[in-house]
């Protein structure tokens, strides 16, 4: 991890793509930009760790950033994907002293901006829409991880399989690279990567996508989309 302080050129820009600082007024949109902190990240570097007291709000200027939570048995669970331009926070940002309750880590090399919770608040205070922003944004996180538990606790796993290429290898687009190994696929449906390797195998079997090696190809986006809707019985 490297870290600086400097203004770097287009941050002001930058941040006014954002919904949360575009709704600062200019001036403390100015303050925000000179009080962040810029860090890099390289490829799987953890950027807070689980049970740890991290109180940061961030923006990912370039690059990805994973949410997993970790079993006591060392299983993981991909919560989300917090890509560039996506705002992310620590607990502790608005709950002093709450611990993490996900592991942070880099899935590429990447480039955040990250601002504590003592440095950004008196600028939140002073900015009702930019508070009003945040709070929509936790409301999003909310439904997405009320949506994950639904998942888990309704939908068998090959619709759960099913789901998940439907979100990562979108049809209409041809073959795509295979950008996630097995054990990353077993995290993001919460089950094992013997699972997810006999759901694949089974698709492929039954026409509903092709696999390569390196490439796959979602021949009957249809039929997984109704996998995809199905509930336990």
């Amino acid at each position: 991890m490297t870290e600086g302080r400097n203004l770097p050129n287009g941050l002001m820009a930058f941040l006014a793509n954002s919904p949360i600082f575009d709704s600062l007024n200019e001036a403390d949109r100015g303050v925000a930009a000179r009080l962040a902190i810029a860090r890099s990240y390289r490829s799987n570097e953890i950027v807070a760790h689980y049970g740890e007291v991290w109180p940061y709000l961030f923006i990912v200027a370039d690059g990805e950033v994973e949410a997993v939570k970790e079993s006591s048995e060392g299983r993981s669970f991909h919560i989300a994907t917090i890509a560039a331009g996506d705002v992310f926070w620590g607990l502790a940002f608005f709950d002093e002293n709450a611990p993490m309750p996900v592991m942070l880590s880099a899935r590429e090399d990447s480039l955040l901006y990250l601002w504590s919770r003592e440095s950004m608040f008196p600028v939140l205070a002073r900015n009702g829409g930019a508070s009003l922003e945040l709070c929509r944004f936790m409301i999003v996180r909310m439904q997405r991880a009320s949506q994950i538990v639904e998942e888990l606790a309704f939908q068998p796993v090959g619709g759960r399989v099913a789901r998940m290429l439907l979100d990562q290898f979108p049809p209409g687009q041809g073959a795509v690279p295979r950008n996630l190994t097995l054990d990353e696929m077993a995290a993001r449906i919460g089950s094992t990567r013997e699972m997810v390797c006999r759901f694949l195998h089974r698709f492929a079997d039954d026409g509903l996508i092709q696999i390569t090696h390196t490439e796959f190809l979602l021949t009957d986006p249809d039929q997984l989309e109704r996998l995809a809707r199905q509930v336990k019985g």
